[in-house]
C-alpha cells in the first residue's frame, strides 16, 4: 500500500529536502529520492487555500520518483475544510488580566492573543475597561484593542500608573525595556547582550516583579555565556578571550554547557537582575552560584530594621545534569532569598544566599501574605519524592521576620496537604499552574486560586484561619473556570466548555446571614470574543456531558482511590439523526500521562466537532485532579492500565448508544500518541483511522536521547531506584516490551503522524522508526514533518496544518 510523506516549511516547499531534516539525519543516496514540484498551483477561493502543500507519494518497497499533486476531490476537500478551520483558529485567547482601583471605580486591563497565520506567530493585544461601581457591575470597554507589536512581556506596576514593556531581541541586538505612563512613553533602555540575554517571559523561570515604590524591577534573564577561546588568523591562541569581535580572529567553541531541555533550547543559565526604572542601570545580583537556575522572583516586604529588602525566588540545581524542566514538576527546587542592595550603594561583596525550604524537596511560586508576616509557597514534593513528572501539590508557609533578619533555619508549616483518596464530591487536592501576583482578598487571610477538580478547572478560596477550602465558581457548573484577577473581594474569571468559547465572568461577593461568603456570577455585557456565523452556528448545535467510566477488572492490590471510576468528556451534536446512526467518534487522549484534559474550549477539537464528529476525551487513571492514589496507580503499568482504561471508555460509550463501533478514530500526542500507537496494535480492529502527534513509540530508543530519561525508567518500573544514564540489557528489554513498537505486527489502522524536528522530549527518530516499520509491513501511513517545531507542535501554521490534515484523514476513512 502506498505511503505519503509531507515535509512542511513556512510558505515555501524546498526542492532539495531528501531526508535532510536539518538535524542528525544525513542524506543517504541509496534512499528513494523525494521530488517536490517547484511550484504547485491550486484554485484559490481565498487566502487559506495557499496553505495546501505538495504531496509526495513513495512506494513502500522502493525506488520510484514521482511528481504527485492532489486529485480534484482531495484538493476540494482541503479547500473546504481550510475555510472553516481558519475561522476557528482566529478565535482569540484570554491570557491575563489586571485590576486597578480608583475612586470612580476600577480599571481593567485584559491581555489577549490571536494566531497570525501568515507571520507564524501569535499577535498580542490589550483591551481596557472601566468597571463602574453600581448595583450591577458594568464593564465599559475601550472601542478598540491595542496591539502590543513586538512585545515579549508587558507588566503593569502595582498602582497601575506605569507599564513595563519588554522586547526580547531575535538576534544579538539589545533587550529593550520601555516604561509607559497613561499617555506616553516615559523611558526606554537598551540592555546589551554583554549584560544579559533575553528576559525569561514564560514557563518555570518567568519572574518580573515591581518593588513597592515602583522604582525598580527584578527579573530573570539569560546570563551571558562563558567566554569562548579566541584564535588569530594563523590559528594561534590569543590570551584574554575577549567577547568583542575582531576581524583578524575567530572564536572557538569552548566548553559545552547543558541546556534545560524541551522548549528551552539555547537557555542555559537563568540569572537574577534588577533594573532602575529612572536611570536604566542594571544590576546583576551577586551571590547566586551558577549551579542554581533562578525563576519566579518577588520582592520581600519592607523591613522595620536596616536589613533592606530581599529578593525571594525559586531555584533549581543544575550542577550535574539539567533534565528537562518543561511540564516536569519532579525536579528538586527550593525557595531562596538574597538581599538586594539599595540604589547607589556600591556593594563590593555579595550577600549570602538563604535556602528557606531546606527541609522539603520542592518549593516554588513564592507569595507574601497581605500583612507581610508570612511567606507562602507551593510544593510538588509528591512528584519529587515519587518520581512522577507531575503530581498533587501542597501549600506551605513560613514566618517572615519583621526586622528582615532571616534565621539559620525555618519552620515550614503545612497549609494544604496532599489528598490521596478524596471522598465523592470532596476536594481532590491541589493541581495548580501558579498563583496570581496578589491572590488575597481584603480580609488578608483568604487566598484565591484555580485548580483542577476531576475533569473541570475550578476557582477555590482558602481560609487560612479555618483551613476551609471552598468552591468559588458555581458548584453545579461542568464548565472550566480560571481566575484572572481580583477586584477587591470580587472576582474576574474566564469560563468555557468544549462547546462554548471563553467568556469573561464577574463574581460579586455576598454574605449569607451567618457571614459565610459566596459569589454571584454575571456575564460581562459586551462580549469580548466575537466568532463568525459559521463557528457560532456550529457550536450552537453541540452538547457535552461528563461520563463516569467504571474501572474494569480492578486488581485487589490497588489502593482504594485507584479502584474508583475515572471520567471521559463526551461531546456530540444535539440534532437528532434521521437514520438514528451515531456520528463517527474521535477518541482524544492527553499526554503526560500525568496531565488532564479539562472541560474547557479547544479550538482544534471544537472544529472536529463542528464538521460532524463526536468526541470522547478520556481522563484515564493517572490524570491530575482525581487524588494522588489514582495518579500513582499508573507508573509501572503504562501500555496496559492506561490502554485498558481507554478501551473501557470506548466500550462504555458504545454500550450507552453514544458511538458507532464501526466508525471510531483515535487522536493523541506525546503520551497520548503512545496510547494511540498502542491501541492500534493491541486492538487492531477497533479504530478505522488514527492520528499521532510526536508519539512515544519505542522507549528503548528514546531513553538515550530524550531530555527526560528518568521518565522512561519511572513509568516503566514505577519507582526512581532504577534510573541510570547507562541502561542495562534488562532495562532495554522492558522498555521494548512496554512500547507500541512491540505490537507493530498487528497494526492495520491507517495512521497519520505529525512530527517536529526540533523535539527534544520525544526526538523525531522515535516516530520515524515506527513509521518505517509500518511501511515495511505495508501499512497505510502518512507523515507530516515540521522542521522548526518542537514537542508541542503549537506554532500557528503547524497547528493549523496539523488539524487540517487530521480532519481530511479522518473524513477519508469515516466516509464523511
Amino acid at each position: 500500500m502506498a505511503s505519503s510523506i509531507i515535509y512542511t516549511h513556512p510558505l515555501t516547499c524546498s526542492t532539495s529536502l531528501g531526508f535532510d531534516f536539518r538535524s542528525s539525519h544525513l542524506i543517504n543516496p541509496r534512499l528513494p529520492r523525494l521530488i517536490f514540484p517547484t511550484s504547485l498551483t491550486l484554485p484559490r477561493t481565498n487566502t487559506q487555500s495557499s496553505w495546501i502543500r505538495g504531496v509526495v507519494a513513495m512506494d513502500s518497497s522502493g525506488t520510484k520518483e514521482l511528481h504527485v499533486g492532489l486529485d480534484t476531490a482531495t484538493e476540494e476537500e482541503y479547500a473546504t475544510q481550510s475555510k472553516l478551520l481558519q475561522e476557528f483558529m482566529s478565535i482569540p485567547t484570554i491570557d491575563k488580566a489586571w485590576i486597578f482601583n480608583s475612586d470612580s471605580g476600577s480599571q481593567a486591563m485584559v491581555a489577549m492573543s490571536q494566531a497570525n497565520l501568515l507571520a507564524n506567530k501569535r499577535r498580542n493585544f490589550m483591551l481596557t475597561a472601566h468597571i463602574s461601581k453600581e448595583e450591577t457591575s458594568n464593564f465599559h470597554w475601550s472601542p478598540f484593542p491595542v496591539e502590543m507589536t513586538g512585545a515579549s512581556a508587558f507588566v503593569p506596576s502595582p498602582s497601575g500608573m506605569k507599564l513595563l514593556v519588554i522586547r526580547n531581541p531575535e538576534n544579538e541586538s539589545p533587550t529593550k525595556f520601555e516604561i509607559w505612563s497613561s499617555s506616553q512613553l516615559e523611558k526606554e533602555f537598551h540592555v546589551a547582550q554583554k549584560v544579559h540575554g533575553s528576559v525569561y517571559v514564560d514557563g518555570w523561570f518567568e519572574g518580573i516583579s515591581w518593588n513597592s515604590d515602583e522604582t525598580r524591577v527584578a527579573y530573570v534573564a539569560e546570563e551571558p555565556s562563558l567566554p569562548k577561546p579566541t584564535f588569530d588568523h594563523l590559528g594561534y591562541y590569543r590570551k584574554g578571550n575577549s567577547l568583542d569581535k575582531d576581524i583578524g580572529s575567530w572564536k572557538g567553541q569552548g566548553d559545552w554547557e547543558e541546556e534545560w531541555g524541551e522548549a528551552y533550547a539555547g537557555k542555559k543559565q537563568p540569572a537574577l537582575f534588577v533594573i532602575d526604572v529612572d536611570s536604566g542601570e542594571v544590576e546583576h545580583i551577586k551571590g547566586v552560584p551558577r549551579s542554581i537556575s533562578v525563576g519566579q522572583v518577588v520582592w520581600s516586604p519592607n523591613s522595620n530594621g536596616s536589613a533592606g529588602q530581599y529578593l525571594v525566588f525559586a531555584g533549581w540545581l543544575g550542577d550535574k545534569r539539567k533534565l528537562g524542566l518543561k511540564h516536569c514538576y519532579n525536579r528538586p527546587c527550593a525557595i531562596y532569598a538574597i538581599r538586594c542592595t539599595e540604589p547607589k550603594v556600591d556593594a563590593t561583596e555579595a550577600f549570602p544566599i538563604h535556602n528557606l525550604s531546606k527541609s522539603i524537596s520542592s518549593g516554588f511560586c513564592p507569595r507574601f501574605s497581605k500583612d507581610g508576616k508570612f511567606l507562602f509557597f507551593l510544593s510538588a514534593k509528591a512528584a519529587v519524592d515519587s518520581g512522577a513528572h507531575c503530581s498533587t501539590e501542597s501549600l506551605h508557609k513560613i514566618s517572615w521576620p519583621s526586622d528582615g533578619k532571616l534565621p539559620e533555619s525555618t519552620n515550614i508549616v503545612d497549609v494544604i496537604q496532599v489528598v490521596n483518596c478524596p471522598d465523592d464530591g470532596c476536594f481532590p487536592g491541589l493541581y495548580l499552574t501558579g498563583l496570581l501576583s496578589d491572590p488575597w482578598l481584603s480580609d488578608g487571610h483568604t487566598l484565591m486560586l484555580s485548580s483542577y477538580w476531576r475533569s473541570c478547572r475550578v476557582i477555590l478560596s482558602l481560609n487560612l484561619i479555618s483551613g476551609e477550602v471552598s468552591r468559588v465558581s458555581p458548584n453545579d457548573s461542568d464548565f472550566s473556570w480560571s481566575l484572572l484577577a481580583l477586584d477587591g473581594d470580587n472576582v474576574v474569571a474566564v469560563c468555557s466548555s468544549p462547546v462554548s468559547v471563553p467568556e469573561i465572568k464577574y463574581g460579586k461577593k455576598v454574605l449569607d446571614p451567618s457571614g459565610k461568603p459566596s459569589w454571584h456570577w454575571s456575564s460581562i455585557q459586551k462580549p469580548i470574543l466575537k466568532c463568525s456565523e459559521k463557528v457560532t452556528s456550529g457550536l450552537s448545535s453541540l452538547q457535552f456531558k461528563i461520563l463516569e467510566v467504571p474501572v474494569s477488572n480492578a486488581s485487589e492490590c490497588l489502593t482504594e482511590g485507584a479502584k474508583r471510576s475515572f471520567e471521559a468528556i463526551y461531546v456530540s451534536s444535539s440534532k437528532s439523526k434521521e437514520n438514528g446512526r451515531c456520528d463517527p467518534l474521535v477518541v482524544s487522549l492527553h499526554g503526560g500521562p500525568h496531565t488532564v484534559a479539562p472541560c474547557s474550549f479547544s479550538k482544534q477539537l471544537a472544529y472536529l466537532s463542528s464538521i460532524g464528529y463526536s468526541l470522547l476525551i478520556v481522563n484515564y487513571r493517572g490524570s491530575l485532579g482525581f487524588g494522588e492514589d489514582a495518579l500513582q496507580s499508573i507508573p509501572g503499568k503504562i501500555g496496559s492500565q492506561d490502554v485498558n482504561d481507554v478501551l473501557s471508555a470506548v466500550d462504555h460509550a458504545v454500550k450507552m448508544g453514544l458511538a458507532d463501533p464501526s466508525r471510531v478514530t483515535v487522536l493523541g500526542g506525546s503520551h497520548g500518541g503512545f496510547l494511540t500507537t498502542h491501541l492500534i496494535g493491541q486492538a487492531p480492529g477497533k479504530f478505522v483511522a488514527a492520528a499521532s502527534r510526536n508519539p512515544v513509540c519505542n522507549i528503548a530508543s528514546m531513553v538515550g536521547i530524550t531530555d527526560i530519561p528518568d521518565w522512561c525508567f519511572f513509568e516503566a518500573y514505577g519507582d526512581q531506584t532504577h534510573y541510570t544514564e547507562a541502561p542495562s540489557p534488562e532495562d532495554m528489554s522492558l522498555f521494548h516490551q512496554i512500547s507500541p513498537l512491540s505490537h507493530i505486527s498487528k497494526v492495520k489502522t491507517p495512521t497519520l503522524f505529525l512530527l517536529g524536528t526540533m523535539d527534544l522530549r520525544v526526538p523525531i527518530s522515535n516516530g520515524f522508526q515506527y513509521v518505517r516499520a509500518l511501511k515495511e509491513k505495508g501499512a497505510e501511513v502518512k507523515v507530516l514533518v515540521f522542521p522548526n517545531d518542537n514537542h508541542s507542535l503549537d506554532r500557528p501554521q503547524t497547528d493549523y496544518e496539523s488539524f487540517l490534515n487530521i480532519a481530511v484523514w479522518f473524513n477519508k476513512y469515516c466516509k464523511l
